[in-house]
């Protein structure tokens, strides 16, 4: 994102900031929210949406549809698990960082209900406790639905689950719940015979933090045992272990066998209520405290305060008994207690303007840098890992750290053997935030310009700065998932070779390569002799492979892998250069010739990223050999696209929305079979746009623009018709 602060962005600048800020952060709510796999701290997170929000104050004009600010959550993901849909939408909450935004949220509260400034605002402030969010629906005192958040419209039924969370009661029993306990101030009302008909209530799913460490040591027991019963020796790295008490809770409710979450240590607490038939009281406190008469539990730190130095100095109290907790919170919940000043107060598009999180700052620690090791991602990137003298941050015994890239080592100046500052801000792996040490006299640290893994050349291109291996699929940590690709129904599409059977080949040495693929007839009676597999079954797979010898050379090239060259963009280069051994040429020469460079380049469709991507895997002595070693073994025939006289030769169609019947790249082969041109954006030169369900901007612009639409069953018709 720009350095720069909102009043120096021209327009444009500012349009395309937020564009790529509602792509990253709707990125992170979906990791965090459905997939319970946060790549980025809580506060890293914090930081773009405050950017995000400083934009969109500043140029509320381009304020945009998918705007962060207008979603909660992320989508229900792919599950075993029902949707349901809230009756009432459950919410998210803004942000606040320091005592004045604290003081500026009750000064906006003050001004919008108009109040006198000696008029006393009564607010809650309990610890934002980090887990799952969890809606339980009770009907007549009975426990009738419970569900997730999701992205506050649609969540996942979780009921038979939750039903096993001993916290949780079936049904509501006025006066003979848990005594709360929670408050040692404001008045608590005598519980009584007042469960309404109807009434929703909200709160937290979550594990404490010893449960958390004995669930994953079981994991790890339950590993071994069954490693010991079979016989075969114990590989600790292969066992599933959670990350965090959140993902733990996460992942234990979401389950499908709810005798899975009974064998979890969940536990819930209640936070706030939605849709009801009535309200047993007429502060946020009472109601509160009348769900914990009820039998639910609460927060043993909420209270109610009248002034925002005793609000403040709450926060202090939770903040310095933070890491003695038993559970994980990252901040405390402000809300205006009286229920007629709330609904006075309403919403903005995802959160209530009557209540706030005040966040925690990240916690830090002191420690040692004891060296730095490079890790190689599945697509070459090399990740700098530091490796710290443990040292205890926030509750958690924290060894390692995230050095980011190449251009982070440099800024921090960092070397093995310096005292560094280190935060940790959730449960994401930590970084370091300051080098101590660095004005003393040792030499830097040399970013490798080679692999680690393969020694193959390790470069960024232009304008990134992540460094990555461009050995491809002869480094050993991109080798799996580049044979994966490799045989995937976008590429070769060979049949009975997947993931599982890729990874036991690569073990038994039987691939390393595209090209031993072709050689595994070589290895019929050792694949034979292997538990699983079946003559039929070998016969069938060494036949699929057989029947790929003579592939698509577009195909071919794709499942390469090269970076930046998908499978139009491989179809693109094929139809200039109709063989791979020209493609080969070219490519070899394109690093050192200026006009091949522009040859390449001019390719539409192709441009100089794809251009450098070409020359940079040429270049390499390794990849090269990979490449005559496949086409000693494959014989693809010479790329043509031939064309058919068509409704659409010559004119330039777009696809948009979700296509039923046919997949994205066949759509367009299809397009380039009849003469036309598929293109990825709508523009005055678009002639016709094929739109499939969800389509959205594009069918909005093709409108606007007055370009013909039609439905997929259209395009199939004008396919036909060209027979």
């Amino acid at each position: 994102m720009s350095a720069k602060s909102p009043e120096n962005l021209s327009e444009a600048d500012a349009a395309n900031e937020l564009m790529r800020l509602a792509k990253i952060i709707a990125k992170h709510n979906k990791l965090y929210h459905a997939e319970d796999s946060p790549e980025i701290s809580d506060a890293d997170y914090d930081a773009l949406v405050k950017r995000n929000n400083a934009l969109e104050e500043a140029f509320p004009h381009l304020v945009r549809e998918d705007s962060p600010n207008k979603l909660v959550g992320a989508a229900v993901a792919a599950s075993p698990l029902s949707k349901v849909t809230h009756e009432q939408r459950m919410m998210s909450l803004d942000n606040g960082f320091s005592d004045e935004d604290i003081a500026e949220w009750l000064a906006r509260v003050r001004r919008f209900l108009n109040l006198p400034e000696d008029e006393p605002v009564a607010v809650t402030a309990e610890d934002k406790i980090d887990g799952l969010s969890c809606s339980l629906r009770y009907e007549k005192g009975e426990l009738v639905l419970a569900a997730t958040r999701g992205d506050g419209q649609i969540g996942e039924d979780v009921t038979a689950n939750v039903r096993m969370i001993a916290d949780i009661p079936e049904r509501l029993c006025p006066g003979e719940g848990r005594d709360p306990e929670y408050s040692p101030t404001g008045p608590r009302p005598a519980p009584g015979n007042n469960v309404p008909d109807l009434f929703e209530i909200r709160g937290e799913v979550y594990m404490a933090k010893a449960d958390f460490d004995g669930l994953n040591e079981r994991l790890m027991d339950e590993g071994r045992a069954d490693a010991e019963a079979k016989g075969i020796d114990f590989d600790p790295d292969k066992i599933r272990q959670f990350a965090n008490p959140r993902n733990a809770a996460a992942g234990s409710l979401r389950q499908k066998d709810a005798n899975v979450t009974a064998n979890r240590p969940l536990k819930f607490w209640a936070h706030g209520w939605g849709v009801h038939s009535e309200l047993p009281g007429e502060t946020a406190f009472d109601v509160m405290t009348a769900i914990a008469s009820w039998g639910l539990p609460l927060s043993p730190l909420v209270q109610r305060f009248g002034a925002l130095d005793e609000m403040l100095a709450h926060y202090r109290h939770i903040e310095t008994e933070r890491a003695d907790l038993p559970y994980d919170i990252d901040g405390v919940v402000y809300k205006v207690d009286r229920l007629d000043w709330q609904q006075r107060l309403g919403f903005v598009a995802k959160a209530p303007r009557w209540a706030l999180a005040h966040k925690f700052p990240a916690e830090q620690a002191q420690t040692t840098l004891e060296s730095i090791d490079i890790q190689v991602g599945r697509t070459g990137k090399l990740t700098p890992v530091g490796r710290l003298k443990p040292v205890t941050v926030g509750g958690v015994v924290v060894s390692n750290v995230t050095l980011h890239n190449r251009d982070e080592i440099e800024r921090l100046g960092v070397r093995p053997g310096d005292r560094v500052v280190v935060q940790r801000a959730g449960d994401v792996i930590p970084q370091v935030v300051e080098n101590l040490t660095r004005d003393e006299q040792r030499d830097p640290y040399v970013f490798p310009e080679k692999c680690p893994e393969c020694q193959s050349e390790a470069v960024a291109e232009e304008g990134e700065v992540d460094v990555r291996c461009t050995g491809g699929l002869i480094c050993p940590a991109q080798r799996f998932q580049r044979l994966v690709h490799f045989v995937s129904r976008a590429a070769l599409d060979i049949d009975g070779l997947g993931e599982k059977s890729i990874a036991e080949f690569i073990e038994a040495g039987l691939i390393e390569s595209p090209a031993d693929i072709f050689r595994l007839h070589q290895h019929r009676e050792e694949i034979l002799a292997r538990d699983g597999w079946q003559e039929k079954s070998v016969d069938n797979l060494l036949a699929a492979v057989e029947n790929k010898r003579s592939a698509d050379a577009a195909r071919l090239l794709f499942g390469l892998g090269i970076r930046h060259i998908g499978a139009v963009t491989a179809r693109d280069l094929l139809k200039n250069f109709v063989t791979l051994g020209k493609l080969a040429e070219v490519g070899t020469a394109a690093r050192e010739d200026e006009a091949i460079r522009e040859e390449i380049t001019a390719i539409d469709g192709v441009g100089p990223t794809v251009t450098q991507a070409l020359a940079d895997f040429f270049h390499e002595p390794h990849n090269q050999a990979v490449w005559e070693d496949l086409l000693s073994e494959v014989s693809p025939p010479n790329y043509i696209v031939e064309t058919r006289d068509s409704a659409v030769a010559g004119k330039t169609v777009v696809f948009t929305g979700k296509l039923e019947t046919m997949s994205r790249d066949e759509a367009k082969a299809q397009a380039e079979a009849l003469g036309a041109k598929a293109s990825g954006s709508v523009s005055a030169k678009t002639d016709l746009l094929v739109a499939g369900p969800g389509a959205g901007s594009k069918m909005k612009k093709a409108t606007e623009l007055g370009i013909e639409v039609i439905d997929e069953a259209g395009w199939a018709e004008i396919v036909r018709a060209a027979g």
